[in-house]
Protein backbone atom coordinates (compact mmCIF):
# COMPACT_ATOMS: atom_id res chain seq x y z
CA UNK A 1 0.00 0.00 0.00
CA UNK A 2 1.58 3.07 -1.20
CA UNK A 3 2.30 5.61 1.86
CA UNK A 4 0.72 9.28 1.47
CA UNK A 5 3.07 12.19 1.29
CA UNK A 6 2.89 15.63 2.94
CA UNK A 7 3.52 18.59 1.40
CA UNK A 8 4.57 21.77 3.48
CA UNK A 9 3.44 24.73 2.27
CA UNK A 10 2.71 26.83 5.13
CA UNK A 11 6.94 27.89 5.61
CA UNK A 12 7.25 25.24 8.40
CA UNK A 13 8.99 21.97 7.60
CA UNK A 14 9.83 19.15 10.25
CA UNK A 15 13.18 21.00 11.35
CA UNK A 16 11.71 23.99 11.63
CA UNK A 17 10.52 27.23 10.01
CA UNK A 18 11.67 27.87 6.06
CA UNK A 19 13.18 30.79 4.34
CA UNK A 20 11.10 33.04 2.34
CA UNK A 21 11.82 32.12 -1.23
CA UNK A 22 15.01 34.10 -2.24
CA UNK A 23 16.52 35.25 1.04
CA UNK A 24 18.83 33.34 3.69
CA UNK A 25 18.94 33.90 7.58
CA UNK A 26 22.38 35.28 8.11
CA UNK A 27 24.50 34.28 10.93
CA UNK A 28 25.16 36.83 14.23
CA UNK A 29 28.66 36.90 13.09
CA UNK A 30 27.88 38.38 9.33
CA UNK A 31 25.03 40.69 10.98
CA UNK A 32 27.83 42.13 12.85
CA UNK A 33 29.82 42.81 10.28
CA UNK A 34 27.48 44.46 8.41
CA UNK A 35 26.66 46.61 11.14
CA UNK A 36 30.81 46.94 11.15
CA UNK A 37 30.65 47.81 7.64
CA UNK A 38 27.65 50.43 7.73
CA UNK A 39 29.57 52.53 10.77
CA UNK A 40 32.91 52.55 8.26
CA UNK A 41 31.11 54.00 5.68
CA UNK A 42 30.21 56.88 7.81
CA UNK A 43 31.54 60.17 7.77
CA UNK A 44 34.27 61.06 8.89
CA UNK A 45 36.97 64.25 9.93
CA UNK A 46 38.89 65.58 7.14
CA UNK A 47 41.70 66.24 8.93
CA UNK A 48 44.21 67.25 6.02
CA UNK A 49 41.42 69.55 4.98
CA UNK A 50 41.81 70.69 8.64
CA UNK A 51 45.43 71.12 9.18
CA UNK A 52 45.72 73.45 6.48
CA UNK A 53 43.24 75.66 7.55
CA UNK A 54 43.58 75.69 11.21
CA UNK A 55 47.51 74.75 11.04
CA UNK A 56 47.78 75.13 15.11
CA UNK A 57 44.79 73.05 16.13
CA UNK A 58 46.28 69.71 16.04
CA UNK A 59 49.96 70.37 17.22
CA UNK A 60 50.78 69.36 20.30
CA UNK A 61 51.34 71.93 22.81
CA UNK A 62 54.37 70.67 24.73
CA UNK A 63 54.09 70.31 28.33
CA UNK A 64 55.11 73.45 30.49
CA UNK A 65 54.14 73.49 34.49
CA UNK A 66 54.29 77.39 34.28
CA UNK A 67 51.34 77.77 32.72
CA UNK A 68 49.67 75.48 36.08
CA UNK A 69 47.38 77.05 38.41
CA UNK A 70 50.81 77.55 40.97
CA UNK A 71 53.19 78.57 38.06
CA UNK A 72 54.35 82.16 37.26
CA UNK A 73 52.88 82.09 34.26
CA UNK A 74 49.20 80.20 35.46
CA UNK A 75 46.73 80.61 32.67
CA UNK A 76 43.73 80.66 35.50
CA UNK A 77 45.14 83.59 37.15
CA UNK A 78 45.97 85.14 33.46
CA UNK A 79 42.40 84.70 32.83
CA UNK A 80 40.93 85.87 35.72
CA UNK A 81 42.72 89.23 35.59
CA UNK A 82 42.06 89.98 32.10
CA UNK A 83 38.31 89.63 32.55
CA UNK A 84 38.28 91.72 35.95
CA UNK A 85 40.26 94.42 34.33
CA UNK A 86 37.97 94.06 30.65
CA UNK A 87 34.69 93.86 33.38
CA UNK A 88 35.68 97.14 35.49
CA UNK A 89 36.85 99.23 32.35
CA UNK A 90 33.50 98.30 30.78
CA UNK A 91 31.14 98.87 33.90
CA UNK A 92 33.39 102.01 34.77
CA UNK A 93 32.77 103.52 31.63
CA UNK A 94 29.26 102.86 31.17
CA UNK A 95 28.64 104.70 34.58
CA UNK A 96 31.07 107.65 34.21
CA UNK A 97 28.60 108.45 31.20
CA UNK A 98 25.41 107.55 33.05
CA UNK A 99 26.59 109.66 36.18
CA UNK A 100 28.07 112.75 33.77
CA UNK A 101 24.93 112.80 31.32
CA UNK A 102 22.51 111.89 33.29
CA UNK A 103 22.59 112.52 36.55
CA UNK A 104 24.96 115.34 36.19
CA UNK A 105 27.18 114.54 39.39
CA UNK A 106 29.84 115.02 38.98
CA UNK A 107 31.10 111.70 41.20
CA UNK A 108 31.17 110.02 37.65
CA UNK A 109 35.16 111.19 38.59
CA UNK A 110 35.61 108.15 40.59
CA UNK A 111 34.63 105.71 37.69
CA UNK A 112 36.60 107.46 35.45
CA UNK A 113 39.56 106.86 37.10
CA UNK A 114 39.22 103.16 37.63
CA UNK A 115 38.56 102.93 34.09
CA UNK A 116 41.69 104.55 33.68
CA UNK A 117 43.65 102.43 36.11
CA UNK A 118 41.79 99.08 34.68
CA UNK A 119 43.22 99.76 30.81
CA UNK A 120 46.52 100.97 32.11
CA UNK A 121 47.12 97.37 33.84
CA UNK A 122 45.55 95.48 30.61
CA UNK A 123 47.86 97.28 28.07
CA UNK A 124 50.76 96.72 30.74
CA UNK A 125 50.08 92.77 30.47
CA UNK A 126 49.22 92.89 26.43
CA UNK A 127 52.49 94.95 25.29
CA UNK A 128 54.44 92.39 27.50
CA UNK A 129 52.51 89.68 26.24
CA UNK A 130 53.16 91.02 22.35
CA UNK A 131 56.47 92.00 22.35
CA UNK A 132 58.47 90.62 25.21
CA UNK A 133 57.15 86.68 25.27
CA UNK A 134 60.11 85.86 27.48
CA UNK A 135 59.46 88.33 30.18
CA UNK A 136 55.60 87.99 30.33
CA UNK A 137 54.05 86.58 33.61
CA UNK A 138 50.69 86.37 34.86
CA UNK A 139 52.30 88.98 37.49
CA UNK A 140 52.86 91.20 34.45
CA UNK A 141 49.59 92.76 34.87
CA UNK A 142 51.22 94.98 37.72
CA UNK A 143 47.70 94.72 39.71
CA UNK A 144 49.58 93.39 42.95
CA UNK A 145 52.84 93.89 42.63
CA UNK A 146 53.54 97.08 42.26
CA UNK A 147 54.56 98.30 46.19
CA UNK A 148 52.05 99.80 49.41
CA UNK A 149 53.06 102.87 47.96
CA UNK A 150 51.26 102.52 45.04
CA UNK A 151 48.12 100.92 46.27
CA UNK A 152 48.42 104.10 49.01
CA UNK A 153 48.75 106.89 46.43
CA UNK A 154 45.53 105.49 44.21
CA UNK A 155 43.65 104.84 47.26
CA UNK A 156 44.28 108.50 48.52
CA UNK A 157 43.35 109.57 45.11
CA UNK A 158 39.80 107.56 45.21
CA UNK A 159 39.05 109.24 48.81
CA UNK A 160 39.67 112.56 47.84
CA UNK A 161 37.35 112.51 45.01
CA UNK A 162 34.39 110.81 47.07
CA UNK A 163 35.32 113.32 50.08
CA UNK A 164 35.07 116.65 48.22
CA UNK A 165 32.27 115.39 46.55
CA UNK A 166 30.06 115.44 49.29
CA UNK A 167 31.90 117.23 51.54
CA UNK A 168 34.03 119.87 50.01
CA UNK A 169 31.92 120.93 46.54
CA UNK A 170 33.46 123.96 46.60
CA UNK A 171 37.28 122.61 47.26
CA UNK A 172 36.58 120.50 44.20
CA UNK A 173 35.39 122.86 41.59
CA UNK A 174 37.82 124.93 42.72
CA UNK A 175 41.07 125.33 39.55
CA UNK A 176 38.15 123.34 37.97
CA UNK A 177 36.88 125.19 34.69
CA UNK A 178 34.91 122.01 32.21
CA UNK A 179 35.42 121.31 29.96
CA UNK A 180 38.85 122.53 29.68
CA UNK A 181 40.28 121.17 32.69
CA UNK A 182 38.79 117.40 31.33
CA UNK A 183 40.02 117.97 28.18
CA UNK A 184 43.21 118.45 29.53
CA UNK A 185 42.78 115.94 31.83
CA UNK A 186 42.29 113.24 29.31
CA UNK A 187 44.26 114.37 26.34
CA UNK A 188 47.46 114.26 29.42
CA UNK A 189 46.55 110.59 29.73
CA UNK A 190 46.11 109.06 26.95
CA UNK A 191 49.62 110.98 25.18
CA UNK A 192 51.47 108.74 28.71
CA UNK A 193 49.92 105.85 27.86
CA UNK A 194 50.68 105.86 24.35
CA UNK A 195 54.26 107.04 25.04
CA UNK A 196 54.59 104.40 27.63
CA UNK A 197 52.95 101.44 25.50
CA UNK A 198 55.09 102.43 22.26
CA UNK A 199 58.25 102.20 24.89
CA UNK A 200 57.65 98.69 25.59
CA UNK A 201 56.73 97.96 21.80
CA UNK A 202 59.55 99.33 20.49
CA UNK A 203 62.33 97.88 23.32
CA UNK A 204 60.89 94.63 22.74
CA UNK A 205 63.10 91.98 24.95
CA UNK A 206 65.36 94.75 26.19
CA UNK A 207 62.43 96.41 28.72
CA UNK A 208 61.88 95.06 31.94
CA UNK A 209 59.21 96.47 34.39
CA UNK A 210 62.40 95.49 37.18
CA UNK A 211 65.78 97.03 37.14
CA UNK A 212 68.24 93.79 36.14
CA UNK A 213 72.11 93.16 37.38
CA UNK A 214 73.36 91.15 34.74
CA UNK A 215 73.62 92.04 30.90
CA UNK A 216 71.97 89.82 28.74
CA UNK A 217 73.23 88.39 25.84
CA UNK A 218 70.97 89.62 23.23
CA UNK A 219 70.91 92.99 25.59
CA UNK A 220 71.60 95.37 23.31
CA UNK A 221 70.83 99.87 23.70
CA UNK A 222 67.57 100.86 21.63
CA UNK A 223 68.15 104.27 20.55
CA UNK A 224 65.53 104.59 17.65
CA UNK A 225 62.14 105.37 17.44
CA UNK A 226 60.73 107.61 20.18
CA UNK A 227 63.79 106.44 22.22
CA UNK A 228 65.54 109.21 20.20
CA UNK A 229 63.33 111.83 21.55
CA UNK A 230 63.03 110.11 25.46
CA UNK A 231 65.99 107.97 26.91
CA UNK A 232 63.50 107.02 29.37
CA UNK A 233 60.06 107.25 27.76
CA UNK A 234 58.52 104.18 29.68
CA UNK A 235 59.09 106.43 32.47
CA UNK A 236 57.91 109.92 31.00
CA UNK A 237 54.56 108.20 29.68
CA UNK A 238 53.87 106.62 33.10
CA UNK A 239 54.89 110.25 34.65
CA UNK A 240 52.45 111.85 32.65
CA UNK A 241 49.56 109.77 32.60
CA UNK A 242 49.32 109.49 36.54
CA UNK A 243 49.20 113.24 36.72
CA UNK A 244 46.75 113.45 33.73
CA UNK A 245 44.62 111.12 35.87
CA UNK A 246 44.08 113.87 38.56
CA UNK A 247 44.00 116.75 36.35
CA UNK A 248 40.65 114.60 34.44
CA UNK A 249 38.79 114.30 38.07
CA UNK A 250 39.74 117.46 39.44
CA UNK A 251 41.97 116.22 42.68
CA UNK A 252 44.32 119.26 43.81
CA UNK A 253 45.52 117.68 46.60
CA UNK A 254 46.38 114.10 44.85
CA UNK A 255 48.18 116.09 41.91
CA UNK A 256 50.57 118.16 44.08
CA UNK A 257 51.43 114.83 46.30
CA UNK A 258 51.59 112.78 42.40
CA UNK A 259 53.99 115.37 41.14
CA UNK A 260 56.19 115.59 44.42
CA UNK A 261 56.26 110.83 44.58
CA UNK A 262 56.84 110.22 41.50
CA UNK A 263 59.48 113.35 40.51
CA UNK A 264 61.17 111.87 43.34
CA UNK A 265 61.14 108.03 42.62
CA UNK A 266 62.19 108.42 38.71
CA UNK A 267 64.90 110.96 39.79
CA UNK A 268 66.15 108.10 42.13
CA UNK A 269 65.13 105.66 39.71
CA UNK A 270 67.30 107.64 36.45
CA UNK A 271 70.20 107.79 38.56
CA UNK A 272 70.72 103.83 39.59
CA UNK A 273 69.59 102.77 36.57
CA UNK A 274 71.93 104.81 34.57
CA UNK A 275 74.60 103.57 36.69
CA UNK A 276 73.73 99.97 35.38
CA UNK A 277 73.35 100.84 31.93
CA UNK A 278 76.83 102.97 31.81
CA UNK A 279 77.97 99.07 32.74
CA UNK A 280 76.35 97.77 30.45
CA UNK A 281 77.19 99.78 27.64
CA UNK A 282 79.76 102.02 28.10
CA UNK A 283 80.74 105.49 25.95
CA UNK A 284 78.09 104.27 23.85
CA UNK A 285 75.52 104.99 26.43
CA UNK A 286 77.11 108.11 28.02
CA UNK A 287 77.01 109.26 24.48
CA UNK A 288 73.50 108.51 24.32
CA UNK A 289 72.83 110.44 27.78
CA UNK A 290 74.59 113.63 26.33
CA UNK A 291 72.33 113.57 23.36
CA UNK A 292 69.31 112.43 24.40
CA UNK A 293 66.59 113.89 27.28
CA UNK A 294 64.46 112.09 29.74
CA UNK A 295 61.49 114.91 28.86
CA UNK A 296 60.63 114.45 33.29
CA UNK A 297 61.37 118.06 34.65
CA UNK A 298 64.18 118.06 36.00
CA UNK A 299 65.38 114.66 35.51
CA UNK A 300 68.84 114.79 33.42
Amino acid sequence: MARQSTAYTSGSSENGPLAEPGTTEASPSVASKHESDSDDEGPRFQFDVIKKKYPGMLASVPHDPTLHPDGVRSLTYIGAQAFGCGFVLAACLLLTLYLAVERQNTIWRLPAFFACLSLFHFLEFYITARYNMPALRAASFLLFNNGMKYNVAHTCAAVEMVVTNYFFPNFQRLFVFPPWSIAIGFATVAVGQVVRSTAMAQAGTNFNHTPVQTRKADHVLVTHGIYAWSRHPSYFGFFWWALGTQILVGNKLCLVAYALALWKFFYVRVKAEEHTLVEFFGDDYRAYRRRVGTRIPFVN
